[in-house]
């Protein structure tokens, strides 16, 4: 649920990068925290295991205003992959407001993507979430390792759930962004279909989306 705050103008939402172990989430939420500039991006936390992956979990806070002089508060957080730590995710999603779904694109990947897909339904559901009023993006990563599923493949299979699929090289930053705005875009129209977004605060969608990403397309290409 998003958090507001009309005393102090303040809009506090949550955002979830979900997905089997090694997927790609950490990745995303370092190229973000990079491609952000330092005004918007707070400090990226990362609790890791001996061997690098994720046992906590990911946290990058980042602020924009809007021209109506809201303060847009976005928390971005990654869950563990690993079966084991099914309860830390459970504790990571609760109040999540969007989630990004990072999958690995490798055939050999599908029954891991799934069980990691049944598993967010799951522990969504136990912290009275309804996945089908959620705002969510899925994004095929790892583009670049053979055996990948098709595009063509991967569009067909989730059309019709409404769910826009971007494909990604996270590690190179390819298909970051292009995730985080389609979720941004996701979430505003959620927000604006449930509490009257545009209306009541005075926010457009181009106005939320500019505050948090105008910086982004401002960056050179290096």
């Amino acid at each position: 649920m998003p958090q507001l705050n009309l005393d102090t103008r303040e809009i506090t939402l949550k955002i979830v990068y979900y997905g089997p172990a090694l997927s790609g989430k950490t990745t995303n939420l370092q190229q973000i925290h990079e491609l952000l500039s330092a005004e918007s991006r707070g400090d990226m936390v990362t609790l890791d295991t001996q061997d690098d992956r994720t046992l906590y979990f990911d946290f990058l806070p980042v602020e924009v205003g809007t021209e109506n002089d809201y303060l847009i508060k976005l928390k971005l957080f990654t869950v563990p992959g690993q079966v084991m730590h099914r309860l830390t995710r459970r504790v990571v999603l609760a109040g999540a407001d969007a989630v990004a779904f990072v999958a690995d694109s490798q055939r050999d990947a599908a029954s891991a993507n799934a069980y990691s897909y049944r598993d967010l339904e799951s522990n969504l559901k136990a912290n009275g979430i309804d996945i089908q009023n959620l705002p969510q993006v899925v994004q095929f990563n790892k583009r670049d390792l053979e055996n990948i599923k098709p595009l063509a493949e991967i569009r067909q299979a989730w059309e019709g759930t409404g769910i826009p699929t971007v494909p990604a090289l996270a590690i190179r930053g390819e298909g970051v962004i292009e995730t985080f705005a389609a979720l941004l875009e996701a979430l505003y129209r959620n927000l604006d279909e449930r509490h009257a977004f545009s209306s009541k605060f005075g926010i457009s969608l181009t106005d939320f989306l500019d505050g948090v990403l105008k910086d982004v397309a401002q960056k050179p290409e290096s």
